[in-house]
């Protein structure tokens, strides 16, 4: 698991159970209590949480509840979806990556004629009702953690098809490393589709910025549209507008950067 994405479940574990000791958190996460403490650290000086003698319990004064959180991120994930999906049109070729965001463009595009390839199952499944949708799986052995589809063969696959729009997901995003993914062997096929695609947007909620994962499947100045739920620190906002990539947020809408 990514540092990221442990601290992540650490959070939300304490925002559930209000006061937790570390020891607790050390058998939870199966990690030595050194890195639970730093991940502690981390969440303390966040604002949202206050020490308290071999645990952590949440700042009442500023901490979101549990419930209201999850409703949050799901919120966050709509918005990024619904602005991605406003760039596709009748008749358009395009990609829609595996992940908990790019799927749910579905829901906005579901009245159009087009084609979509994709390695998400999920995706697969929920355009059966739709006839003017064409899906082409991208097939091969089911990644549950993913709930993708992965091959050797996927670049083969994808280096034959002309793709107008790729829509993608990622673990962890910086200028230095660029867009990166947990899972090599998808890698190697979001590498291929963003080499295919004519245009190339990246949807990030706003956790990914300044996160890296195991590798790198592009650079950032290879993207063309960056997809967010707010704006990113100013140094990526300087990096867009230096490289013309339109930085799209719900506040911003389009923002040619």
């Amino acid at each position: 698991m990514l540092k990221t994405e442990r601290v992540d479940e650490i959070k939300e574990y304490i925002e559930e159970h209000e006061t937790v000791s570390l020891d607790e958190l050390v058998a939870k996460f199966n990690v030595s209590k050194n890195t639970i403490r730093r991940d502690v650290q981390e969440l303390v000086d966040s604002g949202d949480f206050n020490k308290i003698y071999g645990g952590v319990c949440v700042n009442r004064s500023t901490v979101v509840p549990f419930n209201d959180r999850k409703v949050r991120s799901h919120t966050e994930k709509q918005e990024i979806a619904k602005l991605a999906a406003e760039y596709v049109k009748d008749g358009d070729i395009i990609f829609i990556d595996s992940g908990t965001t790019t799927p749910k463009m579905l829901e906005y595009i579901k009245h159009l004629n087009l084609t979509i390839v994709t390695n998400n199952i999920d995706l697969v499944i929920n355009a059966l009702p739709y006839e003017g949708i064409d899906v082409f799986s991208t097939g091969g052995m089911l990644e549950r953690k993913t709930k993708s589809l992965t091959s050797m063969d996927n670049k083969n696959l994808i280096n034959g098809y002309n793709i107008n729009k790729a829509f993608l997901a990622s673990t962890g995003v910086s200028i230095n490393n660029g867009v990166t993914n947990s899972l090599p062997i998808e890698s190697e096929l979001k590498t291929c589709v963003v080499k295919r695609s004519e245009e190339v947007f990246l949807l990030v909620d706003h956790s990914k910025f300044d996160e890296s994962s195991l590798t790198t499947y592009c650079g950032l100045d290879e993207i063309d549209y960056l997809v967010t739920d707010r704006l990113p620190h100013h140094k990526y906002v300087e990096y867009a507008k230096n490289r013309q990539i339109i930085l799209l947020t719900p506040q911003t809408n389009t923002t040619k950067n």
